[in-house]
């Protein structure tokens, strides 16, 4: 079996979740016996017997991909739209009634078939499986569920490690993880935060008012900046009291399932994939004013240690067994 990963942004222009989630499947699926490269479009020597797509490719890419006789695999992140509300949601719906109306033609050039016509659809949570079919009109799609995983550093039995008195996030530092929303509630509640990132260019207008702000709270959030080194950042996570995440849109976090396997209590945002995700194990907190999310930051807080935790994480290397199930059925389906 010869696997090709593909994905629509490349690393260097958005690094983050994403790219961690690529490279650790790729690396698990090759621990597994799996031969599996990144699709180079300038090389047209590997001849693969699948394609795994990490987002949501053109009609016409999807068209080539059949003509070839290559089994297509679909991993849409539906970051943007799984954080939408009903109303939000509610045109999509409309549009794909009209669709059933009028044949399949809107479908078809809005490039919603790709869903329908790909082999699988591998989705991080059951919100996102539901997304393809109400939003998207994918009653024919074949949809599994298939959630991330983290590296075995992050698996490791707990040392008993006494635990700080300080709260943890580890984001990329952009609008949509609300990172100045955050601090500026841990200033206003007390709550000591260390902060754990990057921005995608140390220029970024949002990065500036996020180190501004930052420097305002004289020592109650600390920035970190990046850690890289997987064993320092369990480190970490192992320190911290809690850990916190309150993006206004997100597909599975990685930085939560990791923090998770390390024993951190969750505060995250009150959003379907974290409710699939995590269900009574976590912890939540609607998007709302820093004044209302300090108030729910410092009773996090104050009963962190009565506060649910994540029973089990799946590694990598069970992600990927997973996977290989989903490949075999693709390949023997017609």
């Amino acid at each position: 079996m010869r696997v090709a990963f593909d994905c629509h942004v490349p690393f260097v222009l958005a690094h983050g979740g994403v790219q961690i989630q690529i490279e650790q499947t790729m690396a698990a699926l090759r621990r597994a016996g799996v031969e599996v490269q990144p699709l180079a479009w300038w090389d047209d020597s590997f001849q693969p017997d699948i394609i795994h797509f990490f987002g949501k490719p053109q009609l016409s890419y999807v068209n080539l991909v059949k003509q070839k006789k290559i089994r297509l695999i679909l991993a849409d992140l539906l970051t943007s739209q799984g954080s939408r509300t009903a109303w939000q949601r509610a045109p999509y719906a409309a549009t794909c009634l009209l669709d059933r109306i009028f044949g399949g033609r809107i479908r078809q050039r809005l490039g919603w078939t790709v869903y329908d016509l790909a082999d699988c659809c591998v989705c991080l949570t059951d919100w996102e499986a539901a997304l393809i079919r109400t939003m998207y009109g994918a009653r024919r799609a074949r949809i599994v569920v298939v959630p991330n995983g983290v590296e075995k550093v992050f698996l490791e039995p707990p040392r008993n490690q006494p635990r700080g008195n300080h709260l943890v996030t580890s984001v990329t530092i952009t609008p949509r993880k609300r990172v100045v929303e955050m601090v500026q509630a841990a200033a206003l509640a007390g709550v000591k935060l260390r902060v754990i990132g990057r921005p995608y260019h140390s220029e970024d207008a949002y990065y500036r008012d996020f180190l501004q702000v930052v420097r305002e709270t004289h020592g109650v959030v600390e920035y970190v900046g990046e850690i890289n080194e997987r064993g320092v950042l369990a480190k970490e996570y192992r320190k911290a009291a809690g850990f916190i995440l309150l993006s206004a849109m997100e597909s599975q976090s990685l930085s939560a399932l990791e923090a998770a396997a390390c024993g951190c209590p969750l505060l995250l945002s009150d959003l379907p994939w974290a409710r699939c995700s995590f269900g009574k194990h976590a912890s939540y907190a609607p998007i709302a004013s820093k004044e209302k999310t300090a108030f729910i930051l410092k009773k996090f807080v104050e009963g962190i240690l009565k506060a649910p935790k994540v029973d089990k994480v799946a590694s990598w290397d069970e992600v990927a067994i997973r996977l290989v199930e989903v490949y075999r059925e693709a390949m023997t389906s017609r």
